[in-house]
């Protein structure tokens, strides 16, 4: 692992929570409101609650082994598992899981590529789908 991509995990570790909610909530005013987050980047998992405007229900999602890896050709991006509190987000993301989504490159981008390849690195080598 490089000493960039190093410095980068360790950057993400430290962030405090509090910060990413405060950060998103500015962004997203007025559509929604994170309510709590966690992403571990070792265990490749990301849980995120948010609560959409006007609606007083919070909605849960969980993301677990993602990847980021280059197939020769182009750079790809893949959930591997993801669920919600909701059924109509789980047939959503059902239909997202286990394909692998090409990321469109150009030339100014690939350092940046190369860099998240290495971040979320794919450790299961044989792929469900592609599209």
């Amino acid at each position: 692992m490089s000493i960039q991509s190093s410095l980068i995990k360790m950057a993400i570790k430290l962030t405090p929570n509090i910060l990413i909610i405060w950060a998103s909530n500015i962004i997203f005013k007025g559509i929604a409101e994170l309510t709590a987050f966690s992403c571990d980047l070792e265990t490749r998992k990301v849980y995120v609650q948010t609560r959409l405007y006007g609606e007083e229900e919070t909605i849960e999602v969980w993301l677990e082994d993602f990847a980021v890896f280059n197939d020769g050709e182009s750079y790809r991006f893949i959930i591997r598992q993801a669920k919600s509190n909701r059924p109509w987000l789980n047939n959503l993301l059902s239909r997202i899981i286990g394909k692998a989504w090409e990321i469109p490159a150009t030339l100014q981008l690939t350092t940046q590529l190369e860099l998240l390849t290495e971040l979320f690195k794919d450790e299961t080598p044989a792929l469900e789908k592609m599209d």
